[in-house]
């Protein structure tokens, strides 16, 4: 799912799906009224987004690239290809929720033909199962491990992270509520819970008075923090909106200082962007210590956080933290074709990897664009963004499809 940058060749494919990079930019495009240019990728929708694949895909990474960004092009501009393309392809997943559980197998082959007449009413029931096997499995400290039998519903082992694997599922516990205009009772409690459990078991303050999520592997802590941990810093400002007053104040203070470490494992870096992965050992403090976890992948979820924190405090050093960002984008990444993931952050001179990953365009330059927004456009009153960017509408109900970004 990614393209080569340097180059300029696409090759872009997942379970024999291609496009991820126009599907993921759609909604780009549109905000930044960048008018031309998505009338281009609608046309490549409409003319030669081929569903009639046969191959092995990711189902999370479908869902959210693929069935986000279609979902969300058609909210906001009610062109109905974007629903039905979504419909088709959503149809193509379905047998992945055919499990003892209603669980869902994390690949699904796009090839394989579901013949059941009542697979859309087996599909709801079993997604409303899930909640049910994940309130009755017992949960270690209150922490969901990353890795679920969907035959058994028990867990396989017993990793937890707020990065890589687990970063999703307490995301959309919050922004679950949020969708369903604060009517999801359920997912808020589960949401809650789960923070507390975090707060009480994960979360903790070097030596040198940075807070950090670390991981936990079967109780025993690893004091390491992923780059996809650090959307955190956002979801948990956007919860604590939604509290009493002591308690919207704790989280806040949580959440900005969480976005202030990630922040430091940027300018720590000679490049002024953040490695993979960052840990809190041996006298090292938010830099990567392994060779393995020195890279950038133009991921996004830095500037993610300072999205919400701007949005929520004004604090202004949010937006000078992501003009940061943008300016490093520039001097180490920018290339010829586009943008480049690079090697080795800790280099004034690093090699590039030649790969734009498709959530560049999706997330990383959307949270950039927004950052500098004035808050009503795709307020977070109205809008709430799945784990790739993708806006969705809130539940109100008087919203109707293409509704203004403003």
């Amino acid at each position: 799912m990614r393209m080569e940058a340097a180059a300029g060749q696409g090759s872009v494919s997942k379970g024999g799906l291609r496009g991820a990079t126009v599907v993921d930019a759609l909604d780009t495009l549109y905000i930044m009224e960048l008018e031309e240019e998505f009338q281009e990728a609608k046309t490549w929708v409409e003319k030669s987004f081929d569903l009639n694949v046969n191959g092995e895909a990711s189902l999370f990474e479908v869902n959210i690239r693929y069935i986000g960004g279609l979902l969300a092009a058609y909210y906001l501009t009610g062109e109905e290809v974007f629903k039905s393309k979504a419909l088709e392809l959503g149809e193509k997943l379905l047998p992945a929720f055919n499990t003892p559980t209603g669980i869902p197998r994390g690949v699904i082959n796009l090839g394989r033909q579901d013949t059941c007449p009542y697979k859309h009413v087996i599909l709801v029931l079993n997604v409303l199962n899930i909640r049910k096997v994940l309130k009755r499995v017992e949960k270690p400290q209150g922490l969901y491990p990353n890795f679920l039998s969907p035959v058994t519903g028990n867990w396989v082992q017993h990793h937890v992270s707020i990065g890589g694997l687990g970063d999703s599922f307490y995301e959309y516990l919050i922004k679950s509520w949020l969708m369903s205009d604060k009517k999801d009772s359920e997912a808020k409690k589960m949401y809650d819970d789960a923070l507390e459990a975090i707060e009480k078991h994960l979360v903790k303050k070097s030596a040198g008075g940075l807070t950090y999520i670390a991981e936990w592997r079967g109780g025993i802590l690893d004091h390491k923090m992923g780059h996809l941990a650090c959307f955190s810093g956002g979801m948990i400002a956007l919860g604590a909106e939604h509290g009493g007053e002591e308690r919207k104040q704790h989280y806040m203070d949580l959440a900005a200082e969480i976005t202030n470490t990630c922040h430091e494992s940027y300018a720590r870096s000679d490049t002024k962007l953040g490695p993979e992965a960052f840990r809190f050992d041996a006298g090292t403090e938010a830099m990567a210590t392994r060779l393995s976890e020195r890279y950038y992948i133009l991921r996004p979820e830095v500037v993610e956080s300072y999205l919400y924190m701007w949005r929520l405090t004004h604090d202004v050093k949010y937006r000078q933290w992501g003009w940061e960002v943008v300016k490093a984008l520039e001097k180490h990444c920018r290339v010829e074709a586009g943008f480049s993931g690079i090697r080795d952050v800790y280099t004034t001179v690093p090699t590039h990897d030649n790969m734009q990953q498709s959530f560049f365009l999706a997330e990383t330059l959307k949270y950039l664009y927004l950052l500098f927004c004035e808050d009503d456009v795709l307020s977070l009153d109205d809008w709430v963004f799945n784990t790739e960017a993708h806006p969705l509408p809130v539940n109100h109900s008087n919203f109707k499809a293409k509704a203004s970004v403003q």
